[in-house]
């Protein structure tokens, strides 16, 4: 359905290069993961128990213990934490369940109680560098700076002392009593170490124009944002553009900050975020717009959402980013770009219904709450809860939202639900959002054919099976229902064979395609070649009904009856999601009727010249 979050996620923050990123990732895993008691920093569950768990005081404290190693494997990490606090009153030295405790409270933004679970483990002997980390936004939060500070310089390192440190460090000075002057330039002074680095460059400016702009100096201000305004090699995120364009309407030049916000118009991925930015920039008044960086700790926020987001962009980072990102939102509760990135990352472990939870605290007036929208609905069609989804799609038509995507979404979600009537009133509302027609738009033409051919409407449903064919440059997905379809229906049989050739020379471990494969062979009444093929697919797709009936009747027709009589028992146990399968004609063939295929006319030499152009890669 909705299949741009990693897109979305480098358009919110911009790049870095990824030599330094994989330096960053490994440096990090390698001190803040295993330089522990504990010897990891993520949030997989504890394999260590309550010790000594048959002493009969502490019989208690293991019963928590299980019910939180439940929750832990179950993901309910808010649980899992509660439970093993329980625990932890009865057995309060396990370092293991410490350990495991500060870091499921700081992934669930509880980072007030995580900070006193990780001076208890500083105490015991933790190693564990991210304790700092915690502590250091504790003291933010009740804004002892100097403290915060102090946490920061127990870290060392070659990527704290080049990137970790100085980016937080610069943020602990803003908002300090004393000299603002003297704080400022002192805030300065810890970030010069992001300059020597090309990759930071645009996050060095972004920082010092924040901390600039926040102390009244902007000229300086102005100097930083427009180093990323101008130099074409440096990427500008959705944050700069935000921040930068926050700035010239509080300056009086609301001319550049329209020029600049309409530069990005056209970007797809992030379509709607744009308009309502350009939108928001046009009608502002300089006059009452407020600045965003309003004190120390949304300065922070940004900090950690920064090493946050550079994390994310590899994948061994995702449990440090986790924690980076939770303390960025504690930081700054209404920070929604913040919340966009936990939820993304929530997304990628599978918990769909807590990503959705962020979302429902990202209010309408936010520019992101219209995208926000479009993942909440994608992952209730995760959850399979298709009601739900409907439902907050159809919502939003009602409340004035009508683009292609929008369209688009409802129609896979009507359609996946089986309402394919209903679908193709959507996706025609699609297309005629959709423009100028381009490679982008087969998967509307190829959803929209499913729809028809579900729809008994054959002649339209193969006419945007053809369309997607030409849009996707032959797409597999696009050669294998067009090819199965025409194959069906017993027309143009060398060419659907050729196409379903070809869709398995593109995926040839794909279950689906391997069984249309097999079918194809088995409507040419060649099954042996079927059963090889629908074996194969039978392995990878094992609960499949559709699979297991053609199995049955390829089988059957091979002369292998006793196996295809156990393919069908099979069918009789599964749900078929397609509607293809007749389960009173798998009783009769159960029973002993036997399968009917009626082998269409075909040229044998252009089916055996197809034949010789199947990969042999995968069988």
């Amino acid at each position: 359905m909705i299949a741009w979050s990693y897109k979305l996620l480098n358009c919110l923050i911009g790049g870095i290069k990824m030599t330094k990123l994989a330096y960053v990732v490994f440096f990090l895993c390698g001190v803040m993961l295993f330089n522990s008691c504990a010897n990891r920093m993520d949030i997989s569950p504890a394999d260590k128990p309550v010790s000594n768990w048959r002493d009969p005081q502490l019989k208690k404290s293991y019963g928590a213990y299980v019910a939180g190693r439940v929750a832990h494997l179950r993901k309910n990490f808010n649980a899992a934490a509660n439970f093993y606090m329980e625990a932890l009153k009865d057995d309060p030295t396990n370092q293991e369940l410490i350990n495991s405790v500060y870091l499921l409270l700081v992934s669930k933004g509880r980072v007030s109680e995580a900070a006193k679970y990780a001076r208890i483990s500083l105490a015991n002997g933790d190693k564990n560098n991210f304790i700092y980390i915690i502590l250091m936004t504790d003291d933010m939060k009740e804004k002892k700076f100097a403290e915060a500070e102090k946490d920061l310089n127990e870290l060392s390192g070659p990527v704290y002392d080049q990137f970790i440190v100085p980016l937080l460090s610069a943020w602990t000075y803003v908002g300090r009593e004393g000299d603002a002057e003297q704080n400022r330039k002192k805030a300065l002074a810890k970030l010069q170490v992001l300059k020597k680095e090309p990759s930071f460059r645009a996050m060095y400016n972004f920082h010092a124009g924040m901390i600039n702009d926040f102390y009244g100096k902007n000229d300086e201000a102005q100097k930083n944002y427009e180093v990323i305004v101008n130099e074409e090699s440096l990427e500008m995120s959705f944050r700069s553009l935000q921040i930068i364009t926050n700035f010239y309407l509080r300056t009086n030049q609301k001319d550049k900050a329209v020029e600049l916000v309409k530069r990005y118009h056209d970007d797809k991925i992030l379509a709607d975020m744009l308009s309502r930015l350009v939108k928001n920039v046009e009608t502002a008044n300089p006059k009452k717009v407020k600045p965003i960086v309003v004190d120390a700790n949304v300065g922070l926020s940004e900090a950690l959402f920064s090493i946050a987001s550079t994390l994310r962009q590899g994948a061994a980072g995702v449990d440090l980013a986790h924690m980076f990102i939770s303390l960025s939102v504690y930081a700054n509760p209404k920070y929604d770009l913040a919340k966009l990135l936990l939820a993304d990352i929530l997304e990628s472990r599978e918990m769909y219904a807590e990503a959705n939870d962020i979302y429902d605290e990202i209010d309408k007036s936010s520019e992101a709450y219209y995208t926000v929208q479009l993942k909440k609905a994608s992952n209730l069609v995760l959850m399979d809860d298709y009601k739900s989804a409907e439902l907050l799609l159809k919502t939003m038509t009602l409340e004035g939202y009508n683009n292609y995507q929008l369209f688009l979404d409802l129609g896979d979600v009507l359609r996946v639900n089986g309402k394919h009537s209903e679908a193709i009133e959507y996706y025609e509302k699609a297309l005629k959002r959709a423009g100028k027609v381009t490679s982008e738009h087969w998967v509307l033409f190829y959803a929209m054919g499913i729809s028809y051919e579900q729809d008994n409407q054959w002649d339209k449903a193969e006419k945007s099976f053809l369309k997607a064919l030409e849009l996707s440059q032959n797409h597999y997905l696009v050669l294998n229902y067009l090819g199965y379809s025409w194959l069906k229906q017993g027309k143009n049989v060398e060419e659907a064979f050729g196409m379903i050739v070809e869709a398995y020379n593109q995926s040839p471990s794909d279950g689906h395609i391997l069984d249309s494969l097999g079918w194809a062979f088995y409507r040419l009444g060649k099954y042996d070649q079927a059963v090889e093929y629908m074996e194969k697919a039978a392995e990878i797709e094992p609960a499949n009904a559709v699979i297991c009936e053609h199995l049955g009747d390829a089988y059957w027709l091979a002369g292998r009856k006793n196996e295809a009589g156990f393919q069908w028992n099979h069918v009789l146990v599964m749900t078929d999601d397609t509607g293809e399968v007749d389960y009173d004609l798998v009783r009769r063939k159960i029973d002993g009727e036997a399968p009917q295929n009626m082998v269409p006319k075909y040229d044998a030499k252009i089916i055996e010249e197809k034949i010789k152009e199947i990969s042999k890669e995968s069988i």
